[in-house]
């Protein structure tokens, strides 16, 4: 196998263990839009990431309520320009779970990853709930809060 070709495959394999428990079907679908939403953070991409969101989406993230994606993409490319430049989003996933065939929660655990450090502090760590729902044969995040996990 080519060096290429192999980088390709270890990648892949990465990305399919973001899964956990979910890794085919409807909650595997569901759990699509929250890592597109996770690799659009990693890259620092607010307008991605705010892509993610319906028009009147909102996000709760620390005691700042966002109440649609164009705020949530605003905030979002202030913050990677300075002290969040750089970080990633660690999250595995604890539930899935269809309320509707078009309207489902997930909930994660994990934080975000300060810059250089490779590893999510655990003074950091937190559950996220996103709400999502499905349109137009794509799942999107309606709404994504959080809430530190005290050890």
């Amino acid at each position: 196998m080519t060096e290429k070709a192999s980088s390709l495959v270890a990648g892949a394999k990465q990305w399919a263990s973001l899964y956990g428990d979910y890794p085919n079907g409807d909650e595997g679908a569901v759990l699509t839009a929250a890592l597109r939403a996770r690799a659009a953070w990693d890259a620092n991409d607010a307008d991605t990431f705010a892509g993610m969101f319906v028009d009147n989406g909102s996000m709760l993230i620390g005691d700042t309520q966002l109440m649609s994606s164009e705020e949530i993409r605003t905030y979002l490319a202030e913050a990677f320009a300075a002290g969040w430049k750089g970080t990633t989003m660690q999250e595995q996933p604890r539930e899935i779970r269809l309320l509707t065939p078009s309207v489902a929660i997930a909930i994660m655990e994990g934080g975000v990853v300060q810059a250089g450090t490779g590893a999510l502090d655990p003074g950091n760590a937190e559950r996220a709930m996103w709400v999502l729902v499905k349109r137009d044969g794509d799942w999107r995040v309606v709404s994504r809060q959080t809430c530190p996990i005290k050890n």
